[in-house]
């Protein structure tokens, strides 16, 4: 949703809004200018207005990121991250965003997709050569809110069971396509009535464009009010249909134009500079506040580089920050999952050679393949891939620099806009996961636009995949991808593409899944969200496996051993195993801390450690044999009582603190928890363990 309104506070003249867990079957620039040059201050408001979106339940998955907004200044007709435009000098009409906010760049690729959409479904592209951003929104796949000229032109998003992009204008968008079409238009006789949300019967159309099929989106007019709705029917038989024909969704009677002047990226960024010059020297001085600290003063600066636009970010900036002090040394840290796009892989050599940067790699080489057949594909709730891709390679790097110095400094480009679970990020914070790891974070409240804007000031070489059709550039059959993006990789990497769907047919096969629910992208997930159910359902596609769900099991691998990092070790496997049932129970071991990014979960006892990741794998570490026994021994009956509890309740009453219920028939205790064990003398599961 795009709301605009004018000036730096809420007494500025305010315009018209512009917008119109059940689960199912399992599925196993270098500039002229200095970067700490001058700057002027804007101010930076935070009016907000009540926008009545219909995305509203939705929205409220997302933490509320305060700044919901940008500007844009109509003069000069560009975005502005600030209210004041440095070309022109005046204040810009502020534009709010739906949430999470995250607004970007229109990509050279969206914006042939937007263009070829538009053509084919309405005969026309207005927009031209204009500077277009894209809000993503949520949606069942890539979904954004199109705004262009300081309003917002409709929504473009990936329809599922299509697998193919569709637009969808809003009020004003639908004026302009008007204007400029003959193409899918339903003209209504002029009424006294609310027509807004109503079905009208072929009695009160006027005219109806040859061609609309039933559930295209149609342009409508009625007198001076213009909209949009969908056809109820073909327009061949709209004469022979009792009953209604089109449904109206929105009409109104103000109506928006194009702006006269086109502006191009080059005014973009020199409208935003004082701006993006006062957010690097920001993130510059929080890289060195705590570089700089005394204790950590002597000790090198290692950057996270993925090889995507929020880690270049913070890579120059951190050796812009630290680049005049001598004997300083900067990596950049880059993880080779042996699963990223050759891209990612060729650009992030390519940039540290000819910027001179140390780049330090680590490769999980063919440890995908290698254990993909026993665990199936990854899936959103289930990344078994993170552990033996991801966080063996950054481990390895940790413990080496921890080799050196006592504290591993490492620069990382996570944002809070990107997701919930990023929502709540420090400046800088110790890895929970790693001991010794100290993480910055100097760009956690930078939107997606500003990143893109200092990569524009900057000239930064960045990874081609961004203007190839990726929004983000991690593993290139990476669940978390979205099915627009999984497309393009055929397009562009046949053979990747035909190696992994290859697999996930056979895979399909061999659990009773059909080749629908594999090209629906359904695979991304062990248990299905209540959308993928629900396409599911529209579309006929069973999501229920042949195979039967392994009994609940824990296997000791590896026995108790020393552990480098001190104490002992039992190393264990779970079959049958479910993270969210896991997580529901553990904060009765000690404090919890999840990363949904590399499905671990880590609890904290006074003398152990415990970490469960999404594969199955258990590790427990301890001060000494007894103590690593003892642990082990006590997570286990937790883990069976999590996954076998009946939810009879009886732990309820046994708790003295009311840390304890059950959901969705299993039990959850919460942080109340004091660790007395009460309830797991009440449980009848673990009362009777023996007998299972």
């Amino acid at each position: 949703m795009v709301s605009m309104k004018k000036g730096k506070s809420s007494s500025s003249g305010s315009g018209k809004s512009s917008r119109q867990s059940s689960s199912s079957g399992k599925t196993h620039v270098r500039s002229a200018g200095s970067l700490t040059s001058g700057y002027r201050n804007s101010s930076n408001r935070s009016h907000k207005q009540d926008r009545g979106t219909s995305h509203n339940k939705e929205v409220q998955k997302y933490a509320s990121n305060e700044k919901d907004y940008i500007f844009w200044c109509q003069e000069c007709n560009v975005p502005l991250i600030e209210n004041e435009c440095s070309i022109c000098g005046g204040e810009g009409m502020r534009i709010d965003l739906s949430q999470p906010a995250d607004v970007r760049f229109c990509s050279s690729y969206e914006r042939k997709v937007l263009h070829d959409v538009l053509v084919a479904e309405f005969g026309t592209d207005p927009l031209g050569d204009r500077v277009i951003l894209l809000n993503k929104i949520p949606g069942d796949d890539k979904t954004d809110e199109v705004i262009v000229d300081a309003f917002m032109f409709g929504i473009l998003r990936f329809d599922m069971p299509k697998m193919d992009y569709v637009f969808e204008p809003s009020v004003q968008g639908a004026h302009i396509l008007l204007g400029n079409t003959e193409k899918k238009i339903v003209v209504l006789k002029k009424s006294s009535k609310h027509l807004n949300g109503k079905k009208i019967s072929y009695d009160m159309v006027e005219s109806i464009s040859d061609g609309i099929r039933k559930n295209d989106v149609v342009l409508i007019r009625s007198g001076n009010l213009t909209g949009y709705g969908v056809a109820l029917c073909d327009a061949k038989e709209a004469s022979s249909v009792n009953g209604p024909v089109i449904r109206v969704r929105k009409v109104e009677s103000q109506h928006v134009s194009l702006n006269k002047k086109v502006s191009i990226m080059h005014d973009v960024v020199a409208s935003n500079v004082p701006h993006m010059r006062n957010l690097g020297r920001n993130a510059m001085n929080t890289i060195k506040g705590i570089a700089n600290q005394k204790e950590y003063k002597a000790l090198p600066v290692n950057v996270s580089f993925s090889g995507g636009k929020d880690s270049l970010v913070v890579l120059d900036l951190t050796v812009s920050a630290l680049k005049n002090q001598a004997g300083r040394d900067i990596c950049a840290f880059f993880l080779n999952t042996g699963i990223e796009f050759p891209e990612t892989v060729e650009f992030a050599h390519n940039y540290c050679r000819d910027n001179g940067i140390e780049l330090i790699e680590k490769r999980a080489a063919s440890n995908f393949w290698d254990n993909v057949d026993a665990f199936g594909p990854p899936a959103k709730d289930f990344r078994w891939c993170c552990k033996i891709c991801k966080l063996a390679p950054a481990n390895e790097a940790i413990e080496e620099c921890l080799q050196k110095a006592p504290t591993c400094i490492t620069v990382d480009g996570k944002r809070r806009y990107e997701s919930f679970s990023r929502a709540r990020i420090s400046t800088s914070e110790s890895n929970p996961f790693v001991p010794g790891q100290l993480n910055i974070f100097p760009i956690k409240d930078w939107k997606a636009i500003e990143v893109w804007l200092y990569i524009y000031w900057r000239k930064l070489e960045y990874n081609p995949l961004y203007d190839l059709g990726f929004e983000r550039v991690g593993c290139y059959l990476c669940p978390a991808a979205l099915s627009a993006e999984y497309q393009r990789l055929k397009d562009l990497h046949p053979e990747l593409h035909g190696r992994w769907e290859t697999f996930l047919m056979q895979w399909a096969k061999k659990n009773g899944l059909s080749e629908s629910f594999i090209e629906h992208g359904l695979w991304r997930w062990k248990e299905l969200p209540p959308k993928m159910i629900k396409l599911c359902e529209e579309m006929g596609i069973s999501a229920c496996a042949t195979s039967v769900e392994s009994q609940f099991s824990i296997n000791i691998t590896s026995g108790i051993s020393p552990c480098k990092a001190g104490g002992y070790t039992i190393e264990a496997s779970i079959h049958g195993f479910s993270m969210k049932k896991t997580r529901d129970v553990m904060n009765i071991m000690g404090k919890t801390v999840f990363s949904e990014e590399l499905g671990l979960l880590m609890v904290r006892g006074k003398t152990s450690t415990i970490k469960i990741f999404s594969s199955g794998n258990v590790v427990v570490n301890s001060d000494d044999k007894s103590s690593a026994d003892s642990v082990f021994a006590e997570a286990s009956r937790q883990l069976l009582k999590a996954h076998r509890c009946t939810g009879c309740g009886i732990c309820i009453k046994a708790c003295p603190v009311n840390a304890i219920s059950i959901k969705d028939g299993h039990v959850f205790i919460n942080e109340n928890c004091i660790h007395c064990g009460k309830c797991t003398d009440s449980c009848v599961v673990l009362r009777y363990e023996n007998k299972f």
